[in-house]
This record gives structure tokens, sequence and C-alpha cells, in this order.
């Protein structure tokens, strides 16, 4: 069996855009005939660029090969170019195709991929959601409300959610770390006070930042938050710095989190080497997929951390998250985004249910893509996937950003 042909579907979710604006899917077919399905997360380079990028990376490193030879297949592209080191959007299209072949090997086998990865180790994944408006709220104001903040996190929890994600810190800048203005951080604690008042003791909260801040910022932060005490405190520094991110450790009395914006287990272990993270979040299509992201896990476990696999994209990658998270047994929980495109993308094949996900066991991805419906939501504008303000943090007037990154255009 050898893989023999790649096509890429670019798919815009349709409006409010929870997810981003848009998901890079790969299908990838063997001379047998059988089609697996991947998701490249990978959001530096436009759609177009990617493409391009997923492309040289099958045709040179993967097609003819294999799918059984990941090993090799992740050698070559990772040591391409004389590089040997990690390459997040070389990854990130590597990632998104190493999640196909696991699809096309489970299929062949007739068996889940889990069940290739070791086995199961948990029958029932604890997920989380990130907090939305609900319908009715004012979209912009509800960013910066804690009070609705508070409501949509009551009806997370009435849908059987125990974590909920938020950030409230903005803004997203490119700047890189900078001190948070005293509004934030007072908004900021008015958000885990409302929360927290609104779940008691029923649900975790989990800070979110997206490596805003300077050193000194973050701590400030981190200890204005620890009366409320949230689970994680998610990305507080610039996430190529891991001794900054292991100070805010050893300073804040909130588990740091952090990972999503990683790629491979060589910039994952310096992260634990350094104490810089006790809860680690790759996101499968972007760290190198899933026999990648196992060997994160299995440093993780030696240094008795934890992890919770990040999804902000489209369902295949969260499909992927599924099957790493039922074979490791360090997890501590799952991302999910709901929403009834994701669910229609994979006609329903998986979904949370009572705040929880059962692995499937059908074989490979256990998932079922509907092409057409992915192919007639083409992207065509023009921004990334996520982006982040040039503008610096207004420490006069306050900031307000659009959390969740709603989609503006097609």
């Amino acid at each position: 069996m050898r893989l023999t042909d790649l096509d890429i579907i670019v798919t815009a979710p349709p409006a409010p855009g929870w997810g981003g604006r848009y998901w890079i899917f790969v299908k990838v077919t063997t001379d047998t005939g059988i089609t697996g399905w991947g998701e490249c997360y990978a959001s530096s380079v436009g759609p177009d660029a990617m493409t391009a990028v997923i492309r040289d990376v099958f045709d040179r490193h993967m097609a003819g090969e294999s799918p059984e030879n990941i090993e090799m297949m992740f050698r070559r592209a990772y040591s391409s170019g004389f590089t040997q080191r990690p390459d997040l959007t070389v990854m990130g299209a590597f990632s998104g195709l190493e999640i196909a072949c696991w699809d096309i090997l489970g299929k062949d086998r007739d068996r889940p991929v889990w069940a290739l990865l070791g086995g199961r180790m948990n029958d029932r994944l604890r997920a989380y959601t990130y907090l939305y408006p609900q319908p009715g709220d004012n979209v912009a104001e509800f960013w910066v409300s804690p009070e609705l903040a508070a409501i949509s996190a009551t009806e997370a929890l009435s849908r059987g959610y125990t974590a909920v994600k938020f950030d409230p810190a903005g803004p997203y800048t490119i700047r890189g770390g900078h001190m948070p203005a005293m509004s934030d951080i007072t908004r900021s604690v008015a958000f885990c006070r409302e929360i927290r008042a609104a779940v008691g003791d029923r649900a975790d909260l989990l800070f979110g930042t997206h490596g805003q801040f300077s050193t000194a910022g973050a701590i400030r932060l981190g200890q204005a938050l620890e009366p409320y005490s949230p689970l994680w405190y998610e990305e507080p520094v610039p996430p190529d710095d891991v001794a900054s991110m292991a100070a805010v450790a050893r300073a804040v009395r909130i588990p740091v989190a952090g990972g999503e914006r990683l790629t491979t287990k060589a910039e994952f272990a310096a992260l634990l080497r350094a104490g810089g993270a006790e809860i680690l979040q790759p996101a499968l299509g972007r760290a190198g997929g899933i026999w990648e992201a196992k060997k994160i896990a299995a440093i993780a476990e030696a240094f008795n951390a934890q992890v919770a696999p990040h999804l902000y994209a489209g369902p295949i990658e969260w499909a992927a998250n599924i099957h790493l998270a039922a074979s490791i047994p360090n997890l501590l929980m799952i991302e999910t985004v709901e929403t009834p495109f994701h669910d229609a993308l994979i006609k329903g094949t998986i979904r949370v249910e009572d705040g929880h996900v059962r692995p499937p066991t059908a074989p490979g991805l256990g998932i079922e893509v509907d092409e057409a419906l992915a192919r007639a939501h083409p992207f065509t504008g023009t921004g990334l996937h996520l982006q982040m303000q040039e503008a610096p943090c207004d420490y006069a007037n306050g900031n307000r950003f659009a959390g969740g990154a709603p989609r503006t255009e097609q």
C-alpha cells in the first residue's frame, strides 16, 4: 500500500466563524483506494501559500511511501533542507498529512486509531469549551462583560461541561510581551469573580492570555487571579521564551499551561526542562501529528505533567486529538468547539455528550467527512486563520477586542 494522491480543501466556516477564518483539510488516497483525512493547523502564511507547502511536503517526502512509515516520513520533513529543527509551517503541513496516514492505517486494519497507539486508556474524555455569546447577546459587549461571561458559563454547565475557558485580558498585539493595563487586570479579576460565583466548585476556570505579557506583567496579572483558583494560566508570555514561562510558573500559584503554538517534541521538551508548564496543549495539526504528539505526552509523563490537546480549528483535528487523548495516561481534558457546521462536516459521527466525549470505535479516525459540504464553503478572503493587532496596549482608554476571532470576511 502506497500513498499516491493528495487533495486539499480550504473551508471557511459560516459566521460567526468559531474555530477560525478557515480550515485546511487534506484528503490522501492510496494505490489500494483507501482515503484518509487530515487537517493542517498552520496559520503563519495564507492558505494559498500553505497549500503549496502541503503539496511540496507530500510530493517530496511522502508520495509513493507506505503510510506505515510515519517515523521515516517525519524525519524527512523535519530534516529537510539541512535544517533538522522545528519549522512551524513545514511541520504544520506534515501534521495534517500524518493524521491522514493514521486514518488510512486504521481503515486498512479495520481498527480505530487509538487501538494502534497502545490501546484505549480512557473510555470517557473530559471536555472543555470556550465561552461564547448566547443568543441575543451584544457580541461586541460580550467579550468585555463579566456578567455575560458568567451567564455563558452557567449555560455550559447545563450541557455537562466541568471546565470553561475565557481570555478577557486584551489586546492581542504583535509587539511582544507588554505590561497589562490596570483596567485589563481589573476586568480579568471581575471575570474570574463573576464566573466563579456562577459555577461555584462545579467547574474549573481556564484563563487564557495567548502569550501577550512581559514576565513582570504576567506575574502581576496572575497573582491578582490567584484567589479564584483557575485550573490553569495559559501561555502568559510569548511561547518562544521558556525561561520567562518558568519564571511565571515559580511566581504564580496557578498551574501554567502552554503549547498551542509550539511544534514537535523538541520545543515541548525544552518547555518541560525549564519548568515552564505543568499542562501541555499540543495542537495535533501543528505539533507534528499524532505520533509526535504521543511522544510529547510520554515526555510529559516523565515530568509528571498532564496533556490537554488544543483545538481552535475544524473537526478533523478534533478527531485526531480524541484518539491521542484516548490512548494516554496523563490526559487532563480536551478542548472542543461545538457548532452546527463542525457537526455537519463529520455528519455527527463524534459528539460531546454531557460534557464528555467517548472515543469512536469505527475504523480510522472514526469520522465520515461531508466532502461536498466542505467544498461548498470555500475561503475567498485575505486574512489569516487568526490575526493580531499592530496597535499597542492602550493604557488610557482601555482595550477592547473580539475574543474567538469571529469571522468578518468569507
